[in-house]
């Protein structure tokens, strides 16, 4: 049995959101944080500040849908806290080397800190599971995949037989139906 995904938490004020992520993020909790982010972005949202000091750790595809975020919302980080972008909140040292190792840390502003968070975003919604059929989470992870690949080239040898392998299970899921 696999370990638990990740619990996903939000808070909103203003423009910023901060969403905490606590447990294991990964290609499950993925499409969840995916959809939350969108639809957060839906309503205006542009300044994200994610809580990673309950996030034990992040797989490939949770860190390639959070790259293909990063890369949407980095253009505008330019020092000023509430510019467009995301924040990662005390990441562990695992999930800051993944992040560096797969050469997408420069997307994002990571802070260490205390979190003072303003009063009112001390009410939490933790956000519903959703139940993705096995076609939208393969679709997902090579998404995900073929983002850190073009992020990074060092990635393509790390993820090209994934990426292939992924496409050929969707196209054999896609004839069958």
């Amino acid at each position: 049995m696999s370990p638990p995904s990740a619990k996903l938490s939000v808070f909103v004020s203003g423009q910023v959101a901060c969403i905490k992520i606590a447990g294991r993020a990964n290609f499950t909790s993925s499409i969840d944080f995916k959809t939350l982010v969108a639809e957060l972005m839906d309503r205006g949202f542009n300044c994200f500040v994610l809580d990673l000091s309950e996030c034990l750790l992040m797989d490939s595809t949770f860190l390639g849908v959070l790259a293909g975020f990063g890369l949407k919302l980095s253009g505008a980080q330019n020092g000023n806290p509430l510019a467009p972008g995301i924040q990662l909140l005390n990441p562990n040292e695992r999930v800051a080397d993944l992040l560096e190792n797969l050469g997408v840390a420069h997307l994002f502003k990571t802070v260490s800190a205390v979190a003072d968070l303003p009063r009112e975003l001390v009410m939490t919604e933790t956000v519903a599971t959703a139940t993705p059929s096995s076609e939208e989470v393969k679709q997902n992870c090579l998404d995900a995949h073929k983002t850190l690949m073009a992020i990074s080239p060092a990635n393509v040898a790390k993820f090209k037989d994934v990426a292939q392998f992924l496409t050929e299970d969707l196209k054999k899921a896609r004839s069958v139906s």
